[in-house]
């Protein structure tokens, strides 16, 4: 049994890498694709806002309407889906059919995702699930960073349609892996839409939403002007820039180990002190960001964070709802999104009204939010309830 659970994690947590390379490595093939497809680079930008966008809209809908249908038919379609969106995207040399090649299988990408989440803490007992979701996490941290300089070498390498494969071939082998080694896995207790919409009509959801959005704010609208800060505060060249985001994504996984320990053993102290520890490698990033041997450190820690705070967010949300896991995970992923756009509309706004090194200070504020949102919601849920909803 514990063979099967740990092959049926492994599993998922391919698959989540190749739905997460997907939308996020086209991020380094945006010059090529604009040569490519003979559009503007901002054009060619809309790869990616639209996946974004997509993912955004149908992560609370569509993962609830799933929610009923055998959970190994439903990864096999949404791993078809994105096959087919593969090959299309490998062969059109038309941009607007490469454009829907991407939004459609963007809107089946939480359905996977929540699945995964769902099926991995079903798997194993209470206790352990923190631990299991971790080891997800870790497919969604490879996907998002080590994806992108993979699809990258490959494009510069050989040419544009080689990366596309490169997308295409781990989704198939997911695909076949699932078809022959996951199990049928029927939905045995399938709550009704108006159950699970129910949750909605909880304070403690709401608060959790709150604090994911502001959490998410705070790593993300920091980190997506990391390689910006790192030109124009650190003054480092490309290439180092780019060993820089690779310790960061690597740093990433390894927080996502770390987590499980942490929340399976003490969720609310682990959560609670989140944001001090954070603040302060804000503060470090602040004062020394400009030197590069402690920013090399700072980004260490800065990433191990970041992987320990989105395990942390996944259990806000689901300890809110374990009933409806599959429609609880949808909202995570959309708020994660919301939080993303957010933090980095800030960010943005911060850089240029007073300049790169003060991009901090979204960071600091999404903090000190997320923190008062937290405390409120382990003291309106006190005793019995806390951080476990």
């Amino acid at each position: 049994m514990a063979k099967r659970n740990n092959l049926l994690i492994f599993i998922l947590t391919i698959g989540v890498f190749g739905i997460l390379n997907t939308e996020m490595g086209v991020i380094g093939l945006l010059p090529s694709i604009a040569d490519h497809f003979d559009v503007s680079i901002s054009k060619a930008g809309w790869l990616v806002s639209s996946f974004a966008l997509a993912v955004a809209v149908s992560g609370p809908i569509l993962p609830l309407l799933f929610s009923g249908i055998n959970r190994k038919t439903v990864m096999l379609l949404v791993l078809g889906v994105f096959v087919l969106g593969n090959i299309v995207s490998i062969f059109t040399s038309n941009f607007t059919i490469a454009l829907v090649a991407r939004v459609i299988p963007a809107f089946l990408h939480p359905v996977y995702c929540s699945l995964a989440f769902t099926v991995a803490a079903a798997s194993v007992s209470k206790e352990e699930a923190p631990t299991a979701v971790s080891k997800i996490f870790i497919g969604v941290s490879a996907g998002m960073v080590i994806g992108v300089p993979i699809a990258s070498f490959i494009a510069s390498a050989t040419f544009l349609q080689m990366a596309m494969v490169f997308f295409a071939v781990v989704n198939i082998i997911v695909f076949i892996a699932t078809f022959l080694f996951v199990p049928s896995m029927p939905v045995e207790e399938r709550l009704s839409y108006g159950a699970q919409l129910s949750i909605l009509t909880r304070s403690v959801t709401w608060l959790s939403i709150a604090a994911i959005i502001l959490l998410n704010s705070a790593v993300l609208g920091v980190y997506s002007y990391l390689a910006e800060y790192l030109k124009t505060v650190t003054n480092m060249s490309l290439n180092a820039i780019s060993l820089m985001l690779f310790i960061y994504g690597g740093a990433n996984i390894i927080g996502n180990v770390v987590s499980g320990k942490l929340l399976a053993n003490n969720a609310i102290k682990s959560i609670l002190s989140f944001p001090f520890v954070l603040g302060v490698v804000y503060i470090l990033l602040f004062l020394f960001g400009q030197f590069s041997v402690p920013m090399a450190i700072i980004t260490l820690i800065w990433g191990i964070l970041a992987g320990i705070g989105a395990n942390m967010n996944q259990y806000l949300m689901m300890s809110s709802a374990p009933e409806a896991p599959d429609f609880a995970n949808g909202l995570f992923l959309s708020s994660c999104n919301i939080g993303t756009t957010i933090g980095a509309a800030v960010g943005g706004l911060f850089i240029s009204e007073m300049g790169t090194p003060y991009v901090v200070l979204v960071g600091f504020l999404s903090l000190l939010l997320s923190f008062a949102t937290i405390l409120l919601r382990n003291y309106m849920f006190k005793p019995t309830r806390q951080l476990s909803g």
